[in-house]
C-alpha cells in the first residue's frame, strides 16, 4: 500500500504496525480528540428518515444558519464536502489571477487544487522560525492558510489587512481558526463586506470531531458565491450534515470546553517534545505542533508504527520540508504523554 500524502490512514499504519486499526493512536490528523458532541449521535439517529429525500439544493437553511453565526446574510456563504472539496473551485478561481503566489510549505489540497486549473504558480517561502514575517505585498492571486498548515504560525489580521488593498484576489484558508478563542483569533471575516476581493474557507470537519461526516464553507462577496455555485456539483452535501451543521455552531459548551482543552494540553505536551534529544518543536497557534528531528521522519514514524502503534505525519509531501521534519496533533494527557514516552524510548539524537 502506497504511502500516505494525508494524516489519519490508520489502515496504511495498521498494515506497517501488524495490527487493527482500531489499535493505533492517531497524532497524523488534526482532529479534535475530544470527538464529536454527545449529542450528535442521537441527532443523526433521530434524522435518519432525511436521507431518503434529496437536500436542498441551495442548503438555504444551512447557509443561513452560517451566516447567522458570522453575521452575515446567506448570499455570501456556499457549503461543500469538506474544505478540500472547496478548494477546488477556489483554485479554479485563482488560476484565472494569471500568477498565483503560494505560501509555502503549504496543504497538499492547495497545490492540488492550483494544479488542477494549470494555474501558474510562484511560491514565497514563509520563513516560520522568525519573530518579525514580511508578506509579499503584491500580485494577482495569493493563497495562504491561516493558521498555517503545518507550522501553526498565525498570521495577525493588521497584517493581512494590508495586502487586501494590492491583491486581486486573497483566499485565506482558516480551517483551524476556530480552535483559538475569540481573544486570540485573527479571522478576516468581519473585512468581507469592505473587500469583494477576499475569500474566507472554513471546515467543521476537524473542531467537531467528524472527519467522517465532511462539511466545510466558502465566505465571499455574492458574485462570488454565485460563480462557485454555477461550477459546483448539485448534492455535494449530504442532507443529514446540512441538517447537522447548524446545530453544531450553537454548540457554545463545545466549543468553550475545546477552547480549554488546548489551552490546558498544549503547553506541557510542547515543553515535553523540546527536552527530547534531537528534537525541536516550534511554536504554534494550532492544535497541532511541526517538529524538527535528527532521525528522518519516515524511519521515526515507522518505528513509532512497529514498536508503539503510534501514527505520527510526515512531511514528504512539503518539498520544503521533506524527511527533516513531524506534525503531531494534540491530543489528551494520557495519549499525549504516551507518544513523548516512546518518542524518548527511540534514541533520536545521533550518537
Amino acid at each position: 500500500m502506497d504511502q500516505p500524502h494525508h494524516g489519519g490512514d490508520r489502515l496504511w499504519a495498521a498494515q506497517v504496525a501488524g495490527c487493527e486499526p482500531e489499535a493505533i493512536l492517531d497524532f497524523s490528523a488534526n482532529i479534535n480528540p475530544l470527538g464529536a458532541p454527545a449529542w450528535v449521535k442521537d441527532f443523526l439517529r433521530q434524522n435518519l428518515h432525511l436521507i431518503t429525500h434529496y437536500p436542498d439544493p441551495h442548503y438555504r437553511q444551512l447557509r443561513q444558519e452560517i451566516g447567522a453565526f458570522h453575521h452575515l446574510e446567506p448570499a455570501w456563504v456556499w457549503v461543500g464536502n469538506g474544505a478540500a472539496h472547496l478548494l477546488t473551485w477556489l483554485g479554479r478561481d485563482l488560476a484565472t489571477t494569471g500568477t498565483v503566489t503560494l505560501v509555502t510549505p503549504a496543504f497538499g489540497d492547495h497545490w492540488r487544487a492550483l494544479k488542477a486549473f494549470g494555474a501558474h504558480i510562484q511560491t514565497w517561502g514563509l520563513p516560520w522560525a522568525q519573530k518579525e514575517i514580511t508578506l509579499p505585498q503584491s500580485g494577482g492571486g495569493l493563497l495562504l492558510s491561516n493558521p498555517h498548515n503545518p507550522t501553526g504560525y498565525l498570521f495577525p489580521k493588521d497584517q493581512l489587512h494590508a495586502l487586501l488593498n494590492t491583491w486581486e484576489l486573497v483566499v485565506i484558508d482558516e480551517s483551524f481558526m476556530d480552535f483559538l478563542p475569540p481573544q486570540r483569533e485573527q479571522s478576516l471575516i468581519s473585512l468581507l463586506p469592505e473587500f469583494p476581493n477576499l475569500v474566507i474557507l472554513r471546515s467543521l470537519t476537524k473542531f467537531y470531531g467528524l472527519a467522517g461526516l465532511r462539511l466545510g464553507y466558502v465566505l465571499a462577496h455574492p458574485e462570488k458565491i454565485r460563480q462557485y455555485r454555477q461550477w459546483d456539483a448539485p448534492w455535494s452535501v449530504n442532507g443529514l450534515v446540512a441538517a447537522l451543521g447548524g446545530q453544531l455552531l450553537r454548540d457554545r459548551e463545545f466549543q468553550q470546553r475545546t477552547w480549554e482543552w488546548l489551552t490546558v494540553h498544549y503547553p506541557p505536551f510542547y515543553q515535553g517534545l523540546a527536552v527530547i534529544p534531537g528534537l525541536a518543536p516550534y511554536p504554534s497557534a494550532a492544535n497541532f505542533i511541526l517538529v524538527k528531528t535528527a532521525l528522518p521522519a519516515p524511519e521515526l514514524q515507522r518505528r513509532l508504527l512497529v514498536n508503539h502503534r503510534i501514527l505520527i505525519r510526515d512531511t514528504l509531501s512539503y518539498p520544503e520540508l521533506g524527511a527533516g521534519y513531524f506534525r503531531v496533533a494534540v491530543r489528551l494527557a494520557g495519549e499525549n504523554q504516551r507518544l513523548l514516552n516512546a518518542l524518548g524510548s527511540e534514541g533520536i539524537a545521533p550518537e
